[in-house]
Order: C-alpha cells, then sequence, then structure tokens
C-alpha cells in the first residue's frame, strides 16, 4: 500500500483540514453524553431552570457543529479520494499503455481491464472510509474509554475487561481472510475475461445458437466469484456478532457493578446514564473499526495488484545506437523468435530499400504477423537485430520508431466516433490530407453516399459497416500520416478483387516513396511487389520477385494456381 499512499502526498494540505474538522466534530459528539450527566446529576437537582435552558441550547449547538463539521469533512475526504484515484487511474493507464505485448500477454487483457475498474475502485471506497471513518472511530474509541474513566474508573475497568478479547478476535478473522481477497480479485478477472470474449464474439455466438451455452459458461465464472465472496464475507462477517458478544457482555457486567454502586452512593445515576451513552458511542466505534480492517484488507489485495503492474520493468528501454547497412531502409539479420519457449521464428534474413515493397505470404500460424510485431517491437527478437533506416531498432525511443509506420493489423479496430475522426485518430491534419488518403484507400465513394459524409457517426468496432468498408476506413487512417513505412497485414481480405487492384494502384501512384510490407493470403495482393518472402513453420523457405516464385517455389507455385488457376486474372 506503500505506492498508492504515496498519491495522497498532493492533497495532504486538504486532508489535514478535512481531518482537523472532522476531529472537531467528532469531540463535539463526545461532549453531549458529558454535558448530560452534569445536567442529571448537578443542575437538575439545583432546579435551575435557566441554566439547563442554556446547557440545551449549548447541546444543540454542539449537536450541529458535529453534524455540519461531518458532513463538511465527508465531502472534503470524497473530493480526495476522487483525486487520488484519478491519479492513480492516469498512472496506472500510462503505464499499461508502455507495456510490452510479453508483459500484456502474461497478465491478460481481462486482468488489465480488472484492476484499471474493479481494483481502483477498492482504493476509492478504502481512501474516503480512511478519511470519514478512519479517523472519527479511533477517536470515538479512545476519547469514548479516556471519559469513562474519569466518569468512574470502576466501571470502565470492568468495560475493558472484553478488549483483549475483541482484539484477538479482530485479528484472527481478519488476518484469515487477506488471501481470500486475492482469490476474489482473480476470480474477477476470470468473469471479466469471458464477458469480453462473449461481447467481442456475439455475433458467433448467435449464429451458431450457442446462446444458452455461453449463459451456463458464464454462470459456472459467475458463481465462482459468488462463491470466493460469499466465503470472505462470512468469514469477515463473524466479528460483528462476536464484539457485539463480548462487549454486550461487558455492558452486562456495567449495569451489574454501576446498579451496586449507585446503591452504596459510589457513583451518581447521571453518571450511569452517560456511561451507557458512551458505551453505545464505543460498541459503534468498534465495530466500525472492523469494518476498516476489512476495507483494508480488500484494498490491500487490490494495491497490491496495482502496484505489481505500476514496479514492472520497462522491457523495450532504449539501447545506444548500432548501425547496419545504410543502403537499406529495412533490414532483418539472424532473427529469431521464441514465444513462452516455443520458436515461432528461425533465422529470419532479408533487406528491403526505401520505396520498395516487400509481400509475406505463408500458411496461418507460420510466423508473418510476427515479423511485423518484431519490426515495431511489440516484442524483442530472441536473437538477431533488426535495422530500419540502417539504424538498430533499440536504439529508437519507441515513440519515433512508430512514428514511422502506417499500419493495418488483422482484426484492426473502429473507435465509436465519426468517420473523420476515425481516419485523423488525433492527429493535426487538413481535411485535404484526410480526402487523399480516404480516395486512395478506395473509402471516398461509400463516404460521400452517407447523409452526414465524413461526419457520419460509426459504431463501437466498426458494427454498422461493412467488412470491405470498415478495412478501407483502416486502411485511409494508416495513410493519412503519409508513413515512410506501410504495413498492411491481411488488410484486403475483404475487399473485392477489382477494389484491391484500384488500392495497390493508388499506393503505386500516390505513396511511390514510401516503403511497404504487406502481408497477404491472396497472392494477387503481392504479386506486383519488389521482394516476396513466402514463410513456412517461422522460416523464409523462398524469396524472390512473383516470376521468380513461380519457378522455383512449389509452396508458392501450388498457392498461385490454386487462386488463379496459374494465370493472371487482372
Amino acid at each position: 500500500m506503500r505506492t498508492i499512499f504515496s498519491y495522497l502526498k498532493a492533497y495532504r494540505l486538504r486532508m489535514a483540514l478535512g481531518l482537523t474538522i472532522k476531529i472537531v466534530g467528532t469531540v463535539m459528539d463526545l461532549i453531549l453524553p458529558l454535558i448530560l450527566a452534569y445536567i442529571l446529576d448537578d443542575v437538575i437537582p439545583t432546579k435551575d431552570i435557566g441554566k439547563i435552558i442554556i446547557l440545551g441550547v449549548v447541546m444543540v449547538l454542539c449537536s450541529f457543529c458535529g453534524v455540519f463539521g461531518n458532513i463538511i469533512a465527508n465531502r472534503m475526504a470524497s473530493g480526495v479520494a476522487r483525486g487520488v484515484t484519478t491519479d492513480l487511474r492516469h498512472d496506472l493507464f500510462e503505464k499499461i499503455e508502455n507495456l510490452s505485448s510479453t508483459q500484456i500477454d502474461e497478465i491478460s487483457v481481462p486482468s488489465l481491464i480488472s484492476r484499471m475498474t474493479n481494483d481502483t475502485y477498492n482504493i476509492h471506497q478504502f481512501v474516503g472510509m480512511m478519511q470519514r471513518i478512519g479517523v472519527r472511530a479511533p477517536i470515538l474509541l479512545v476519547g469514548g474509554i479516556i471519559v469513562t474513566l474519569t466518569l468512574d474508573p470502576v466501571l470502565t475497568l470492568v468495560l475493558l475487561a472484553t478488549l483483549p478479547l475483541i482484539i484477538l478476535t479482530v485479528y484472527l478473522i481478519t488476518k484469515s481472510g487477506l488471501p481470500l481477497y486475492s482469490k476474489v480479485q482473480g476470480a474477477v478477472d476470470d468473469m471479466v475475461r469471458t464477458i469480453r470474449e462473449n461481447i467481442t464474439g456475439i455475433r458467433v455466438i448467435k449464429a451458431l445458437s450457442k446462446t444458452e451455452y455461453e449463459k451456463e459458461r458464464f454462470q459456472k465464472v459467475n458463481k465462482k466469484v459468488i462463491d470466493y465472496e460469499l466465503t470472505v464475507g462470512k468469514k469477515m462477517a463473524r466479528s460483528n456478532p462476536l464484539i457485539s458478544l463480548f462487549l454486550n457482555l461487558g455492558l452486562v457486567g456495567v449495569i451489574i457493578v454501576g446498579a451496586y454502586r449507585v446503591y452504596n452512593g459510589n457513583t451518581e445515576a447521571g453518571k450511569i446514564v452517560a456511561f451507557m451513552s458512551f458505551f453505545t458511542i464505543i460498541l459503534n466505534a468498534m465495530v466500525t473499526m472492523t469494518r476498516i480492517f476489512v476495507m483494508y484488507y480488500r484494498a490491500a489485495a487490490s494495491g497490491a495488484r496495482i502496484t505489481y503492474i505500476m514496479k514492472l520493468p520497462n522491457q523495450l528501454e532504449k539501447e545506444e545506437a548500432s548501425y547496419g547497412h545504410r543502403d537499406y531502409h529495412i533490414e532483418f539479420k539472424n532473427v529469431s523468435f521464441a514465444y513462452n519457449t516455443e520458436n515461432v521464428l528461425q533465422n529470419i534474413n532479408f533487406k528491403l530499400k526505401k520505396g520498395r515493397s516487400l509481400g509475406i505470404i505463408g500458411a496461418t500460424g507460420s510466423g508473418k504477423t510476427t515479423i511485423i510485431n518484431l519490426l515495431m517491437r511489440y516484442y524483442d527478437t530472441t536473437s538477431g537485430d533488426i535495422y530500419v533506416s540502417g539504424r538498430n531498432i533499440k536504439s529508437y525511443d519507441l515513440n519515433e520508431l512508430r512514428q514511422k509506420f502506417g499500419v493495418v493489423f488483422q482484426n484492426d479496430v473502429l473507435f465509436s466516433d465519426t468517420i473523420a475522426e476515425n481516419i485523423k485518430f488525433g492527429r493535426e491534419t487538413t481535411d485535404n490530407e484526410m480526402r487523399k488518403a480516404a480516395k486512395s484507400s478506395q473509402a471516398s465513394e461509400f463516404i460521400n453516399s452517407q447523409i452526414d459524409k465524413y461526419e457520419t457517426q460509426i459504431a463501437a468496432r466498426g458494427q454498422n459497416l461493412s467488412g470491405g468498408q470498415r478495412q478501407r476506413l483502416l486502411i485511409a487512417r494508416a495513410l493519412i500520416n503519409n508513413p515512410e513505412i506501410l504495413v498492411l497485414d491481411d488488410a484486403s481480405s475483404a475487399l473485392d478483387y477489382k477494389t484491391d487492384a484500384n488500392l495497390r494502384m493508388q499506393l503505386n501512384e500516390r505513396y511511390s516513396s514510401i516503403t511497404s510490407i504487406i502481408v497477404s493470403q491472396r497472392i494477387s495482393s503481392i504479386k506486383n511487389c519488389d521482394l516476396i518472402l513466402v514463410i513456412d513453420e517461422g522460416q523464409i523457405v523462398a524469396m524472390g520477385n512473383h516470376q521468380t516464385l513461380v519457378k522455383t517455389s512449389e509452396i508458392y507455385k501450388e498457392i498461385y494456381e490454386l487462386q488463379m488457376g496459374g494465370v493472371d486474372n487482372e
């Protein structure tokens, strides 16, 4: 929790003021029973009505001070909790954005979502409660005990005899409950993962009539969360009745001893009344303290999960510059990559000059997309080096490196915004540049057919567009910043052959200076590339231009004949 508490420093003055007000309001609550005892024991016997009225007014004023003081302090506490949570979420989001793909794969996206939402909410709850009742409850508890000592030490000792039992109960129960909160958060991660998968694949689920199956699947993970919550809830809930039992036993002892002392004239009835009021205050304070412990352990479990993310090392640190062949825009030199000890790429070597085009083709799972991921340094190579503009990519600042690229990935995402904003994507570009990119990507025709044209609202993930329309907008987004390197990873799979051919023609005419990399299952999409790599099981099994590969590569020739009948259909 040390990392979490460090966020409180920025709000220490506001917290200090709020806590001061809270302390004053709490002290007012402690004063009321004392004034009542004084009225009963010292004022009423004198029958001084004026003094009774004055003290009654004082009690009312103390009540108002206590109530309004607590309201103001609670509002300030809520403001601090909001501020701390906002800062924490901002930094956590920034950290997640800078995690390597390896780290994200290890933690999982659903777990990161859970930490950004559920865990930060637990921190928010704790920070607010800590200021609202984390100060008030101890003051009422300690203050109540101190005041009762001044009223009647003997009765106070009777009450205090129960405290060791209460402290032991709280310690044992909370100690056994802490590990359970981590299990609860893990179960929440699984539930978020299931929800995310269902929402993403809702169309497939409905198409295959698997709604009932997914309901049962969700019910299992939901029940797991509920079971853990019930287990920890039952365990932690034992403290309240046990504390009440011990305190009530103490109260019985106080009543018996108090009655005996009043009967013998060792104390006054007013003090007993005040003592009973303080007993209620102490009882509520003890119950509240157990709530604080429960909230603390829940927040501690969440804080540990957040701190783990915040302290993850930067796996993609910038290294000292090293250089390859400066004549080449992109160079892979003996590159291999293993994921979870499984070899994905082995000894990849190729060079590409600026303005040239590279096509990559191969079976599903052969490692095509991994080449792109390594080039953009989403992952680091297991061995070997990659150079862009003759410079090792590890020596670039990540933003500097990735700004060189315009990319369309497989299953890329459109956001719930206008067409214009999806193409511009927060970049400072002109409308003319946007229209140029849209025209080149073959998107302008369908955009202009919309009533609101570029201001047409797109649904989340582009659900109100066809697959081809989504791909054309994504290509426009990649082109708009005039990148040095254009990467199209299976970005034309939803385009018809004519649109695909027009797209490639526009790229050749308007963006001839761009180095392009096209990953595709279609021979027609890559056949005009200057260099084509045929990938099989993580290795380059053939390399050359279209004409060369048709003659020398059996794999390439087989794909070509299956797709195009051995002749050019364009």
